[in-house]
């Protein structure tokens, strides 16, 4: 039963308790979570995605404005169905929605990124993964008033840090949503918590072989391939405890990684 303490966030030693978790979360599937993937679309034809994506929508342009409308393109880049992939092998039986943000190559426009996550924000889907970001300044503060209105609607967002040095946003807004760089682990539930870090959260992003286009699968590495394995955790938490606030869920987050910590010592 993983626990966080009451004394100092940052000790080691253990005080009261006054969050206790259960382990039945670790045989969870996900099942009855919501989570979005704003990303390049999903192939929803992959062998391990079939069934599993609840619906798909894309982003457009309509009188300088982005609306989204249901989409069957599927994806365009390979990062999404890559992102969807781990999520489902973690959580099988959660609902993957695609947000479909990105073009080919994983490139995309800074308003449409603004648009999929207000989009996710207004349909209330649990889980959000964002395994993107943008460095330009003038996207930090709509990013910002968006994360604290999902926080406010109870949607838990999961977004990577940038995989090169500089900061991007929202990785970066730690008080509002999760934010996860890569480690070297293997073992998806043995994730690590670094609090006081700007990147708090550390799961597998080295190596992880994932499905891709064309039916086809690839070994990936990078910051991006971390976040959805918490996604998945999450949605595990979220099956058994449906109830938990997006800071609920960090705390649990937090209560794992420290079990984990002292597993591994």
């Amino acid at each position: 039963m993983a626990t966080v303490p009451e004394t100092d966030i940052g000790m080691f030693e253990r005080g009261t308790r006054y969050l206790q978790l259960a382990d039945d979360w670790r045989s969870a599937t996900g099942r009855g979570v919501s989570i979005a993937i704003v990303d390049s679309g999903i192939d929803a034809e992959h062998p391990d995605l079939a069934g599993k994506v609840a619906a798909s929508v894309e982003a457009r342009v309509e009188n300088k404005r982005v609306v989204f409308d249901p989409s069957n393109s599927g994806d365009s880049a390979g990062h999404g169905t890559a992102c969807a992939g781990i999520i489902a092998k973690i959580s099988p039986d959660a609902q993957l929605f695609s947000v479909k943000v990105l073009g080919a190559a994983g490139l995309g426009d800074g308003q449409a990124f603004l648009a999929g996550l207000e989009y996710c924000i207004k349909e209330r889907y649990r889980v959000i993964n964002l395994s993107l970001g943008t460095t330009k300044p003038q996207f930090f503060s709509p990013l910002h008033d968006l994360l604290d209105r999902a926080y406010q609607a109870g949607c838990i967002v999961v977004a990577a840090a940038n995989n090169l040095p500089h900061p991007s946003f929202p990785s970066v807004f730690s008080s509002s949503l999760i934010s996860v760089i890569k480690s070297g682990e293997t073992d998806p539930l043995n994730f690590g918590f670094h609090f006081g870090e700007v990147i708090e959260l550390t799961a597998p992003g080295v190596n992880v072989r994932t499905p891709w286009l064309d039916k086809g699968y690839r070994t990936l590495t990078g910051n991006s391939f971390a976040c959805p394995h918490i996604v998945g955790i999450i949605a595990r938490l979220m099956e058994k405890h449906p109830e938990m606030t997006p800071f609920q869920v960090k705390s649990a987050l937090y209560a794992i990684a420290r079990d984990n910590q002292y597993r591994n010592a």
